[in-house]
């Protein structure tokens, strides 16, 4: 990133989208328009995803209903991941699947053991049209899951399972967000 430009410097914070809105629950469409509004999406999500010192943000957590996800996540062994992804789709995941924490900036203040695999392989686009495919493990390769399902309108907490998911549900209920 030395020459290049500082993703979401650009950009401008947006208000996240909470649990409990419709649309965080709904299929994201795929992009079609690889212009100059994507680009501004792009460097949005940076922006806001900074602001809110998440790891990464899928653009239904902005209230835009589209297939696009940025992220600035290291892995297991600390190596830093940096990039977005346009039309994802997660083709791989496989290894061994781990329980770990996992939060949401869409679940604020919150977390809970979840389940997912240590490996994942998505593809997709760029901003600009080209074909991109990220491969991640460990820590890096929960968030390209939890992003991915962020598009398929699904959140962590619909993997949580027995008494994680009831403790999960009674925090969630007394959320001072969840007014």
């Amino acid at each position: 990133m030395r020459h290049g430009s500082i993703p979401g410097v650009h950009g401008r914070v947006r208000p996240l989208t909470l649990l409990g809105d419709p649309g965080l629950r709904e299929r994201c469409g795929d992009v079609t328009d690889f212009g100059p509004g994507l680009a501004a999406l792009v460097e949005d999500l940076f922006a806001t995803m900074y602001a809110a010192q998440g790891v990464g943000l899928a653009a239904n957590q902005i209230g835009v209903p589209l297939r696009v996800f940025v992220y600035d996540c290291p892995d297991d062994d600390d190596v830093r991941h940096l990039g977005h992804v346009v039309n994802p789709r997660l083709v791989e995941t496989d290894g061994i699947v781990l329980r770990g924490p996992e939060g949401c900036l869409s679940l604020p203040g919150l977390e809970a053991g979840t389940e997912r695999y240590d490996h994942a392989v998505v593809e997709g686009r760029t901003v600009t049209g080209e074909p991109v495919t990220v491969h991640g493990t460990g820590f890096f390769a929960r968030c390209l899951q939890h992003e991915c399902d962020h598009l398929e309108g699904r959140v962590y907490a619909d993997r949580v399972t027995g008494w994680r998911r009831r403790r999960l549900e009674r925090r969630i209920a007394r959320a001072s967000w969840n007014r």
